[in-house]
């Protein structure tokens, strides 16, 4: 199974340009997008614990897709507050959510992404043992975007693990990790950034780092390495996530991948055909996304 979809389902710069604006009463985003889509990696988790009130409106909201899959990032507190050691609260917290959702067989991944600083010294790497030793049992996927961890060994260790390797698409300055297609678990992943490197590195709005369109051409290799990923013999899922989500870009892009792997055109709201119609028309019909999530609201 190949599942596509973005990182996150609420911005304010949607409205208009994925959503209808204004939004018509009742309408649920969530419910859209799993009617577009198998899977969402879920932003929230990143800034703070998933809490079970919430897993469990997400997993009702989800349910007429049985297809659909969350992905998680890993809590901050663990990837990127590394100055003072966590503490067990803060891992029965941070497993309480997921684990409902892992249990449920609703969570795909748990996306444990690292800065481009973080390099490939002793003491990182100890840092990432903890992490797989205090969240064992889930199905952890690792992203690193330094070229230290590009090495034998490293992914020799996620194999004996069964850990999966995030396999990405980022601007590529010296030592940037580069584009790969690497199946260590059976979880394999994905995932685009876009390439807007003047903004890479700037302590700017999410919003400005994300903001890139791929074209076809830069898509298709990618549609050939998720390809590969899914016919490794180790590997039983594939999840595709688009990150680069300024004024849905990461919907577009998610849904040129879907068709150029599918061969098949896919469903897309026409409010964001019209907004990108030399990229995505090739690939889709529209629809309309009010439709959509009517129709998948109806017991």
């Amino acid at each position: 199974m190949i599942r596509f979809g973005p990182a996150g389902w609420t911005y304010k710069d949607w409205e208009g340009v994925v959503y209808p604006r204004p939004r018509p009463k009742g309408f649920d985003p969530l419910v859209a997008m799993a009617s577009l889509f198998d899977t969402i990696e879920l932003n929230t988790s990143f800034y703070a614990p998933v809490t079970p009130h919430n897993a469990q409106l997400w997993m009702e909201r989800t349910a007429f897709n049985p297809r659909f899959r969350f992905t998680a990032k890993l809590w901050k507190r663990f990837t990127h507050e590394r100055d003072e050691p966590w503490t067990e609260e803060d891992v029965r917290w941070a497993r309480v959510g997921l684990g409902l959702l892992h249990e449920a067989g609703r969570l795909g991944a748990v996306l444990v992404q690292f800065p481009w600083s973080f390099r490939n010294v002793p003491e990182n790497r100890d840092h990432v043992d903890a992490i797989v030793s205090a969240f064992e049992g889930l199905p952890l996927v690792l992203e690193v975007r330094h070229a230290s961890w590009n090495e034998p060994s490293y992914y020799a260790e996620l194999v004996e693990r069964g850990l999966g390797f995030v396999n990405i698409d980022q601007p590529l300055f010296k030592n940037s990790i580069k584009p790969s297609a690497r199946a260590t678990a059976p979880v394999g992943y994905v995932r685009v950034h876009g390439r807007n490197y003047k903004e890479w590195f700037r302590k700017s709005s999410p919003v400005d780092r994300y903001d890139y369109l791929y074209s076809a051409r830069e898509l298709r290799p990618w549609a050939e390495r998720t390809k590969e990923i899914a016919s490794h013999p180790r590997v039983e899922d594939v999840y595709v996530i688009t990150n680069n989500h300024a004024r849905g870009k990461s919907l577009a892009n998610a849904l040129m991948l879907k068709a150029m792997v599918t061969g098949e055109k896919v469903d897309a709201p026409a409010t964001l055909l019209r907004e990108y119609p030399e990229a995505l028309g090739p690939y889709a019909r529209p629809v309309d996304l009010r439709e959509l999530e009517r129709d998948a609201s109806i017991p």
